[in-house]
């Protein structure tokens, strides 16, 4: 996939968004999530919509970004892409959000699972650099014990290994992943 204006603009919008947040386990700025996660993407896809909902995924559960204003920018596929991927707010338990994210996730479009995917790889890659950059003080800055989080990629994982069009290899990363952070924490 080619850089196209409306992935520009996706670019350009998603860092206005997300300008001053920080990843939770290394501190890094926020934006380097979702540009990871449409890089990833793009090894997978060459539909613009999920590569535009791959760098919007946060927006709506993370800024003051409507769905509305998602359709009315990138169109309701987008719009409906990001918003299979938006949690409950964040006034529901860490446990009822992973819960019901997981309960729709499963009968989500193979696209909304690629970009959850995407999602999870960069999550669990950045977990596991930042646990070696920082040992057991990376952990305390998630909002779950690490068990917990675990748990979450794990049950994600089930859900991609059941979708037939999910990259192998995509899967297969996700699950090395998990082994190796297991056997480190």
């Amino acid at each position: 996939m080619k850089l196209t204006p409306n992935i520009t603009k996706a670019i350009n919008t998603a860092a206005t968004l997300h300008d001053g947040q920080e990843r939770k386990g290394d501190g890094l700025p926020y934006i380097v999530h979702p540009f990871s996660v449409a890089l990833i993407l793009m090894d997978y896809s060459e539909d613009e919509d999920v590569i535009l909902a791959g760098i919007l995924h946060d927006t709506v559960e993370d800024t003051g970004y409507t769905k509305e204003q998602v359709k009315g920018e990138f169109g309701e596929r987008v719009a409906s892409l990001v918003t299979d991927l938006t949690e409950l707010p964040k006034t529901y338990s860490w446990q009822e959000r992973k819960d019901h994210y997981l309960k729709h996730l499963e009968s989500t479009s193979h696209e909304s699972k690629l970009i959850c995917a995407a999602d999870k790889l960069h999550n669990l890659q950045s977990m596991l650099a930042a646990f070696r950059k920082f040992g057991e003080k990376a952990l305390e800055r998630f909002n779950a014990p690490a068990d917990k989080k675990l748990w979450f990629y794990e049950e994600c994982l089930k859900i991609f290994k059941k979708d037939e069009k999910m990259p192998k290899e995509l899967v297969s990363q996700i699950e090395v992943l998990l082994e190796s952070i297991r056997s480190e924490i």
